[in-house]
């Protein structure tokens, strides 16, 4: 049952006495907010004003596919009577791990209609990762390629060939079953989005309709619509988050979402420019490959106007060299999994702190607390929460996650004194920006001196030989933690590290200077394209 019992037990830790109570799956039970202050309310109902507005208008574009509006629904509505006669119901889980594909939106849209619970399983995760989710959720469905169903071994699956679009799921749509009328509760749990296990095995936060579909909404004032916008999607929108950025943000606003399966640079700006798309959001990585191909020239991007960086700190230099190559300046943002979505961005025009990573979007507002939670003037550095804003027409609306899935503890942890608590570092400048210094469990302690990792990175990528870097602390007796460095050369060059070091040396304290630096080819990273820090200490013999 979706509405899960709340537990008799006593909290363990006397600090949470004044806490919401928590439900037998480790969530919270809360009053609800405030209503959002527009609709749509629910992401079931997220297609109704572009049926009833621009029925003929693209609504999701893949290649040669493309929906309207009312073909879209049309679908979705198939989708939804499909699942309910397999059984699916309201709290079920339904999860799906599939490339960028319109069965994707179909089947994430119908979860919601029918009130399930939806997990994207990233594509790109190793079947024994992608089995523990399933397992770890309790999924009764799964929606995937052939050959990812018989790596997750469910007896349930859906299947969708990622070429032709035939299986299982195609043949449940061409059924035409009836959709069933459902009171869906937009404070129920409605996502689980696992995080990306930097630190040990993922924890699920789970989402509600009402706290997923704000973003779109509040962009509609701050970053209004262009005519013909037409928003691209390259990153996997089996991760929650770039589902929000990305189709479920173009719905909320009447436009055009357009997926692309290419993350090569030549291939990537080629669907870019193909497809006619003007807003797309990006990680580093890709905007590095952008930058430094040489087959990739500024007229293949002239039409790209609004093009945001998130997911990981993002330096200066590289935005500078976006707007030298391309002509426009990107804007950055910094948002989590459990927020979920951004939750603060860049402003066009404004580069007084080009370190920031932005403003708090109209919902939120954002704290920097110390240990005890007291706030912190600005300029010290400190946790960074985010809780509703007090005042205006977005007072009381937001909502951070219900909790993790199965986490009591980790629940109580995170959203203690009634703030959500990011676990990173960082502080506001004096125009209110929030800058992030890196995560607390990545701060690395010298001999008592704090040295954050992404200022010595950020350093680092200014050096003309470095592509990209990393820096972690490698145990040490007697300092506690030594500084070292990874990085990956710029092609063609062979950065010697005693250079490295002096180029350090010129901004950086002494005790922050990498004592050893290793180039490598390239960085290891996670599904989502995260560096993880404890994948480098193998590297230096850790």
């Amino acid at each position: 049952d979706i509405f899960a019992p709340v537990t008799d037990e006593p909290c363990p830790d006397d600090d949470h006495h004044d806490e919401p109570p928590l439900d037998d799956r480790g969530l919270q039970v809360r009053p609800d907010p405030a209503p959002l202050p527009e609709g749509p309310h629910t992401l079931a109902d997220v297609l109704v004003d572009g049926v009833r507005g621009h029925p003929d208008r693209e609504a999701l574009v893949h290649g040669a596919d493309r929906l309207t509006y009312r073909e879209l629904d049309e679908r979705v509505t198939a989708a939804t009577g499909g699942l309910a006669r397999l059984g699916i119901r309201t709290g079920d889980r339904v999860a799906a791990s599939l490339p960028n594909r319109a069965a994707l939106i179909e089947a994430f849209l119908a979860t919601q209609r029918l009130g399930a619970i939806w997990v994207g399983i990233n594509a790109n995760l190793a079947p024994s990762e992608a089995r523990w989710m399933i397992e770890d959720a309790g999924a009764s469905l799964a929606v995937a390629t052939p050959d990812r169903a018989r790596d997750l071994g469910h007896n349930h699956a859906l299947t969708v060939d990622p070429v032709s679009g035939e299986g299982s799921w195609a043949d449940l749509l061409a059924a035409g079953h009836p959709q069933p009328t459902v009171d869906v509760d937009p404070h129920a749990p409605a996502a689980i989005a696992y995080t990306s296990g930097t630190t040990g095995r993922p924890k699920g936060a789970v989402h509600s309709q009402h706290n997923v579909i704000w973003s779109g909404i509040s962009s509609r004032t701050s970053y209004p619509a262009v005519p013909d916008e037409r928003h691209g999607t390259a990153l996997s929108c089996t991760i929650l988050n770039l589902l929000l950025l990305g189709p479920v943000w173009s719905f909320v606003r009447g436009t055009t979402a357009v997926l692309i399966d290419r993350t090569d640079p030549v291939g990537l700006a080629e669907a870019i420019r193909t497809d006619d798309v003007c807003r797309i959001t990006l990680v580093p990585t890709l905007v590095h490959d952008l930058v430094e191909h040489p087959d990739v020239h500024r007229e293949d991007l002239s039409g790209l106007t609004h093009m945001i960086i998130g997911a990981a700190h993002t330096p200066p230099e590289l935005r500078q060299r976006w707007y030298d190559k391309f002509g426009t300046w990107p804007l950055v943002g910094y948002g989590l999994t459990e927020a979920p979505s951004g939750m603060v961005r860049d402003r066009a025009g404004h580069r007084a702190n080009s370190t920031a990573a932005g403003f708090p979007l109209d919902p939120v507002e954002v704290l920097v607390v110390d240990r005890n939670g007291v706030d912190l003037p600005d300029g010290e550095v400190g946790e960074v929460c985010f809780r509703a804003r007090s005042e205006g027409r977005w007072a009381g609306v937001w909502t951070p996650m219900l909790g993790y899935w199965n986490r009591p503890e980790a629940t109580r942890e995170a959203l203690r004194g009634g703030l959500l608590h990011t676990g990173d570092l960082g502080h506001l400048d004096a125009d209110g920006q929030l800058v992030v210094r890196g995560r607390q469990n990545q701060l690395i302690l010298r001999g008592g001196a704090n040295v954050y990792p992404a200022e010595v990175e950020r350093v680092l990528l200014t050096h003309p030989d470095v592509a990209e870097s990393a820096v972690i602390g490698l145990p040490d007796e007697r300092l506690g933690e030594r500084v070292v460095a990874v990085v990956v050369p710029v092609a063609g060059c062979s950065p010697d590290p005693a250079d490295l070091s002096v180029h350090c040396a010129v901004d950086l304290a002494r005790y922050k200077v990498p004592e050893k630096f290793l180039v490598v080819d390239e960085l290891p990273r996670n599904a989502m394209g995260k560096v993880v820090p404890r994948d480098l200490l193998p590297l230096f013999g850790g």
